[in-house]
Order: C-alpha cells, then sequence, then structure tokens
C-alpha cells in the first residue's frame, strides 16, 4: 500500500450462522429421519463410485471377481470409518468420505509400469501391484500430514474460493468422462430412463408440485432409483434385458 501503511493480510472467509439459499448448516442441522434418509442418499451417490474404481482398476492389475470384491469392500469400509472418524475429529461436516478419482491416473500409470509385466500368476499381479499402490498412497498420505500440522496448507486455503473451487472438481469429473459414461451405453434401456428421471424430478418437479418442491430437491437421487429398480424388474421378468 503507498504511503508505508500497514499491508492487510488476507485472511479465510468468515464463517456465517446462516448461508442464503441453504437450507441445513452447521448450527441448523436436519431432523433426525431425513438425516438418516438423506445418508443413504449419500450413499447410493458414493457406491457408484465405490464400484467404478475398483471395476476399472482391478482387471488391469490381473485381478479377478474375488479380488475385484475384496477391493470393494475395502472400500466401504474404510470410507465408513474414516467418515466416522472426520466427523468426530476432522472438519465434522456431513460429507462422507470416499473413494476419490484424483488418484486414478496415478495408479494406472503404476499398473502400466514395465516391472510388472515379467509376472506370469495374475494372482501374484495383483498382490504386487497393490503393495506399489499402496506404498505410493503412504508416502502421498504423510505429505498431506506434514503440509496439514505445519499450518502450511492454511496459507494456500486463503485463495480457495467457490469460484475456483467449482472449475477444479468439474474438471477432474470430465476427465474420467471416458471411464463412467460408456457404462450407461452397455444397457441403454436402463441407464437413459435413469438420467431422464434425475433431471426431470430435480429439475422440474419442484416447479410443478409447489408444495412438495423441497422432497423433489433433497430425493431426487432415492426416487429415481427407486422407480428405475421397479422398472428393471418389469424388463427382467418380460424377459427384455
Amino acid at each position: 500500500m503507498a504511503g508505508g501503511g500497514k499491508v492487510e493480510e488476507l485472511q479465510p472467509h468468515p464463517p456465517r450462522e446462516q448461508l442464503p439459499n441453504i437450507y441445513y448448516c452447521i448450527t441448523s442441522p436436519p431432523p433426525w429421519p431425513e438425516a438418516i434418509l438423506l445418508g443413504f442418499q449419500h450413499y447410493l451417490v458414493m457406491l457408484g463410485t465405490t464400484v467404478l474404481i475398483p471395476t476399472a482398476l482391478v482387471p488391469q492389475m490381473g485381478g479377478g471377481n474375488r479380488e475385484k470384491a475384496d477391493v470393494i469392500q475395502t472400500l466401504l469400509f474404510v470410507a465408513g470409518l474414516s467418515t466416522l472418524l472426520q466427523s468426530l475429529f476432522g472438519t465434522r461436516l456431513p460429507a462422507v468420505i470416499g473413494g476419490s478419482y484424483t488418484f486414478v491416473p496415478t495408479t494406472i500409470s503404476i499398473i502400466l509400469a514395465g516391472r510388472f509385466s515379467d509376472e506370469v500368476d495374475p494372482v501374484e499381479k495383483f498382490k504386487r501391484i497393490m503393495r506399489a499402490i499402496q506404498g505410493a498412497l503412504i508416502v502421498a498420505s504423510t505429505l498431506q500430514i506434514v503440509l496439514g500440522f505445519s499450518g502450511l496448507w492454511r496459507n494456500v486455503t486463503r485463495f480457495l474460493s467457490p469460484l475456483s473451487a467449482a472449475p477444479l472438481i468439474a474438471l477432474v469429473g470430465f476427465g474420467l468422462y471416458e471411464l463412467g459414461f460408456p457404462g450407461v451405453a452397455k444397457c441403454v434401456e436402463i441407464g437413459l430412463p435413469e438420467l431422464i428421471i434425475i433431471v426431470f424430478v430435480s429439475q422440474y418437479m419442484p416447479h410443478v408440485i409447489k408444495a412438495g418442491r423441497h422432497v423433489f430437491d433433497r430425493f431426487a437421487v432415492i426416487f429415481a432409483v427407486v422407480i428405475v429398480w421397479i422398472y428393471a424388474h418389469l424388463l427382467t421378468v418380460g424377459w427384455c434385458l
């Protein structure tokens, strides 16, 4: 600042008791029945992520259906444990700590490393690659722990805002488009109605039915899953699938 004045230090965004256009904040939690239903819906959303990551990676590692099931079970267990820990000791926000797509490109580079190409036994190859991935994750988490406890990450968060976080999340999702969206084309009879119903329930139904707009806003995924599940059952019984 000119004239020898004191330069104002950038501070993180101040917390607020209630944000505009947000139904529930830290000091205004939802009722327990609704919280349980919202948590179950969040579980359904992250279930696709939990299944998609092992489905895409385990076959490249040499594993079969048994190894894939073990990885899915491990991801679900660790996600639940991490969520409980962060709700008690971490940010204490209603967020599920699940598998991250951020590490998928790095994991694929480890899988395609030349040092594993000479392994003939698929099970042994899977174990060796899994050990290498575990070691890389341990080193990466150690770096995150150092940045967190040393306070260095605080200097970075001062410049983070929804304006910068939203494009970052969008770019991560676009990078994994080729892994997730082609799965819809494998069964168009189920995948396409699911997408249409989610968009219709979440974006149009609140404007059509004013009295229950909050129900459609908050539980669009549950509505879509139930409807498409019944629809898929009818197609299966009618030998259409």
